[in-house]
């Protein structure tokens, strides 16, 4: 008989993994706690934007015409533990309000709601981010608390999903990581992944410890790399030298690689600055602080990008107040193919220039209702071409393909300064040049 799956939580990671385990072929019933978010999913929307997930989802859920109806959704918890074989727990795991560690309560009130249901053999398997040692801690509580005992069993499975890319990295990942404590465990997770598997994914299995740290270890690494090319752009401004070339240079190494080489406003959004937070406060605790030192150095590079841009937006201004002055803002999410405002680089720049007494007016192809949400203060503008009216300085922040594709010339004729500051080097700066515009990028002063 066919595997059943449910998922827990169906926020971004929860409803990309639901859709995706339908697409693979299996009964899914997804559970949220939030009634909105189930009706939302019923009609096949997503509250987020993700390419592919919404037509995903419609090609899935249950009652939509012409669907598999593979998918259904419920709030009840006794329904989904007699329904499923194994049960994925993909709820949020935030930064604690005032802490750098965790906030481990959405992970543990899943477990303790879905833990009295558990009357026969089946399968937990947690996807959220955690600190090292949680699924230790949680597989007790299963053990001690679940009518099935024993048979009522823990996995750990990282989800290494890529915003904008999050249904091609669960149907078609780069690994697979389980940590699990007995071969049912592994059996049971080689049988949901045999697809991407037999794709030539490869399946990589540890204990609980190593699968948990698998997830903080590689987001860890990518922020180090952003954080060094930034650390090299200050340098470079200081000496003369252009981050770009410097970044192809280096890139050419195959020990180091070319991605996440290029220089900017640094990243954000919810996982890696709060994941990088997180695994220093758990260091701590297991007092190993000492090995995570430099990753406070990563975050301290990361945050004083936003500062350097806000001061070369006021440099370009001639050095002064910013009040008066007309600030056109490009972008507004964390990054592009995503309505992800979280610890958004670009509306983090964009509010601290308000606050300073500049009018800023914010663009973004996604972004708007979720920026508008967190940021009511700034303007807003519903094309880049309404932007730029009028402005002063043009600051690209978000790397929009449509932002890429900008005519210079049509932007030309709104503004009232021909200035664009790169916060992403992206952009090119001999078509910008060519129809009169200052350009200025980030650790590029003589570009």
């Amino acid at each position: 008989m066919s595997l059943k799956i449910t998922v827990i939580g169906t926020g971004y990671l929860g409803a990309t993994h639901a859709a995706a385990m339908a697409e693979l072929g299996f009964e899914v019933l997804g559970l949220d706690v939030v009634p909105e978010k189930i009706e939302m999913l019923q009609r096949g929307e997503v509250p987020m934007y993700e390419p592919g997930l919404e037509e995903l989802l419609r090609k899935h859920v249950e009652g939509i015409e012409g669907s598999t109806g593979r998918l259904r959704f419920t709030m009840d918890w006794a329904e989904l533990a007699a329904f499923g074989d194994i049960h994925f727990v993909c709820v949020n795991t935030p930064q604690k309000h005032g802490e750098y560690a965790c906030d481990m309560s959405y992970v543990d009130a899943a477990i303790a709601s879905l833990t009295p249901h558990l009357k026969g053999p089946s399968l937990v398997v947690g996807k959220s981010t955690v600190p090292v040692g949680s699924a230790d801690r949680l597989a007790a509580y299963l053990a001690e608390h679940a009518p099935a005992g024993e048979d009522a069993e823990l996995a750990w499975n990282p989800e290494f999903l890529r915003e904008g890319f999050a249904v091609q990295d669960t149907l078609h990942p780069d690994r697979i990581v389980v940590g699990v404590r007995s071969d049912r465990a592994e059996k049971l997770l080689r049988e949901v992944y045999a697809t991407p598997m037999a794709e030539g994914s490869p399946f990589v299995v540890t204990d609980f410890p190593t699968a948990e740290l698998v997830k903080t270890s590689a987001n860890s690494f990518l922020a180090t790399k952003i954080s060094f090319i930034n650390a090299m752009a200050e340098v470079c401004e200081a000496a003369g030298g252009d981050v770009a070339r410097l970044a192809e240079a280096i890139g050419y190494d195959d020990r180091i690689g070319k991605k996440f080489l290029r220089a900017g406003i640094g990243f954000g959004g919810g996982c890696l600055p709060k994941d990088i937070r997180a695994f220093m406060a758990r260091a701590g605790e297991l007092g190993a602080d000492q090995a995570l030192t430099f990753l406070r150095e990563i975050d301290s590079i990361n945050m004083r990008r936003r500062g350097q841009m806000v001061e070369m937006a006021r440099e370009a201004l001639g050095g002064g107040s910013f009040l008066g002055k007309r600030v056109a803002v490009l972008g507004a999410t964390f990054k592009p193919d995503s309505d992800d405002v979280r610890d958004s680089p670009a509306l983090n720049v964009a509010g601290q220039i308000h606050l300073q007494g500049g009018q800023v007016t914010v663009y973004d192809p996604k972004g708007m209702e979720n920026a508008r949400r967190l940021f009511p203060t700034l303007g807003y503008a519903g094309s880049a071409l309404q932007a730029v009216r009028g402005a002063d300085v043009v600051l690209h922040l978000t790397e929009w393909r449509e932002f890429r594709d900008l005519d210079p010339a049509e932007l030309g004729r709104e503004v009232a300064c021909r200035i664009v500051l790169d916060g992403r080097n992206a952009l090119d700066p001999e078509l910008w040049r060519r129809e009169g515009w200052t350009y200025r990028a980030m650790g590029r002063p003589t570009a």
